[in-house]
């Protein structure tokens, strides 16, 4: 006992650990959810810290709250946005789905902290988590405009940076292989010729679509709940309080957010978040198909395709000497594939938006701030240790280019399909090149010159 003091709160006494700053309801949220041990990541205690510290100079502005205890509260939702106290929220992620236990976690810290600046025991409770540090606010439009500003704020300084950045990369890979011919490939088998600068502007083409849809979609968290407290109707705030409270916000993270058009949806649904997770999802899904395609065409050294050299950061094997594996290429794919099952996960959680509020939202901040954060260091990772020094193999290329039978598809119009494709078939079998096999077929030597030149195959006939 003497490790512990006893907080009160309205269902009686609790045991808290002497030195905590939060108090009894967190202290019973600790205890009811024992289940990962994942407490709020840090992003969404910034979020909240920023909540709290503007939501008591509001009220202070608005003759609601005395200065001296809005002063101090300010002062310590401040040190909670710088990190300070990370470890005074241990609730876990897996609790009451609006949130409260966090919210509460939130302002009972703040609450303590503010009595010890003003030199007051914990106990004193001259500034009360909830008719203080909660003034104006409900765990319903406060927990979701926490992971709103969260997600807002890591995907604008992690995940946007990090896709610009892969862009640029592509966009060099594009100009470096610009004038390097190797085999298309389409159902796995040999197509036309194509350049690889072609095959990586296809790729740098889908980072920037990624880039669009993220960006685009990351609108709708601009639109914070702040104001519709229990559900949606504002009872119990005063009218200026969200417009004041969000307007600082913004200011402080450089970031527009504003007041929801709609209370009532910003609370009862989560359609933000959906779109969001979405266009994550579909990032991923591009991703996966750029890496994957990076660790095929560098599959070899010598009796796979070859055709792009990956750079060596690590040893491939504990039993075969010398191998190299396309690691980093893997590591992006399962970080893909994370973020795929984040948003299924982030879906069934949207459709809990029971009546007035979602009852499913720590689980679908975490899944999202989850993806976010991997996919931003998995991208960083991939263009530092693969992207930056891969290099195309142009011998390898032009080899493999010359072994195609795909290349016939260039003699059709002079010679129909039925003709090109007895023409591959024959070349197939007998081991003749298939120059050989036209000029024998009376095509004459110019013609084939002229159609069966790989570059020109390239690009659309003028």
């Amino acid at each position: 006992m003497e490790n512990y003091r006893i907080e009160q709160d309205s269902l009686g006494n609790m045991q808290v650990p002497k030195d905590a700053l939060y108090g009894a309801q967190t202290a019973r949220a600790v205890d009811n959810f024992p289940i990962s041990g994942i407490p709020l990541p840090q992003s969404m205690l910034r979020a909240l810290g920023l909540i709290k510290k503007h939501a008591a100079q509001a009220n202070q502005n608005l003759d609601l709250l005395p200065a001296e205890i809005a002063e101090v509260i300010s002062q310590a939702a401040t040190e909670v946005i710088e990190g300070k106290f990370d470890k005074q929220f241990p609730v876990d992620i897996f609790q009451t789905g609006s949130g409260t236990s966090s919210n509460m976690n939130a302002n009972e810290v703040i609450a303590h902290r503010a009595m010890r600046l003003l030199g007051q025991p914990l106990d004193s409770k001259s500034i009360h988590p909830n008719d203080h540090v909660n003034m104006g606010q409900s765990s319903n439009d406060v927990f979701p405009s926490t992971i709103h500003i969260a997600c807002a704020e890591q995907l604008h300084q992690k995940l946007l940076p990090a896709l610009e950045q892969l862009l640029q990369q592509l966009d060099n890979k594009t100009d470096q292989f610009k004038d390097i011919l190797k085999i298309g490939r389409t159902h796995l088998q040999d197509a036309t010729p194509i350049k690889f600068g072609q095959v990586f502007s296809g790729y740098a083409r889908q980072v920037e679509v990624a880039h669009e849809q993220v960006a685009n979609n990351a609108n709708g968290l601009f639109e914070l709940a702040l104001g519709g407290t229990a559900v949606g109707t504002g009872i119990n705030t005063h009218p200026d309080f969200a417009a004041q409270t969000i307007a600082a916000i913004a200011n402080e993270t450089d970031l527009p957010f504003r007041e929801a058009k709609n209370h009532f949806q910003a609370q009862g649904a989560k359609d933000g978040l959906i779109s969001v997770s979405g266009s994550l999802k579909c990032c991923a899904v591009s991703l996966f198909k750029i890496a994957n395609d990076i660790r095929f065409l560098g599959s070899g050294p010598r009796c796979g395709i070859g055709e792009l050299v990956i750079p060596a950061v690590q040893p491939g094997s504990s039993i075969m000497p010398g191998k190299i594996n396309p690691v980093m290429a893997e590591s992006l794919m399962q970080v893909c594939a994370q973020v795929i099952g984040n948003d299924a996960t982030v879906s069934l959680c949207g459709l809990s938006g029971n009546f007035e509020l979602n009852v499913m939202m720590p689980v679908m901040a975490y899944n999202i701030l989850q993806s976010i954060e991997l996919l931003s260091n998995g991208i960083k990772a991939f263009d530092e240790k693969c992207l930056a020094e891969l290099q195309a193999d142009e011998k390898r290329c032009t080899d493999l280019l010359e072994q195609s039978l795909a290349l016939v598809t260039a003699l059709v119009p002079e010679i129909g399909y039925d003709r090109a494709a007895d023409l591959a078939k024959q070349a197939h079998k007998t081991g003749k090149t298939l120059r050989e096999l036209a000029l024998e077929d009376g095509v004459a030597a110019e013609v084939l010159d002229r159609l069966l030149d790989p570059a020109s195959m390239t690009e659309p006939k003028s």
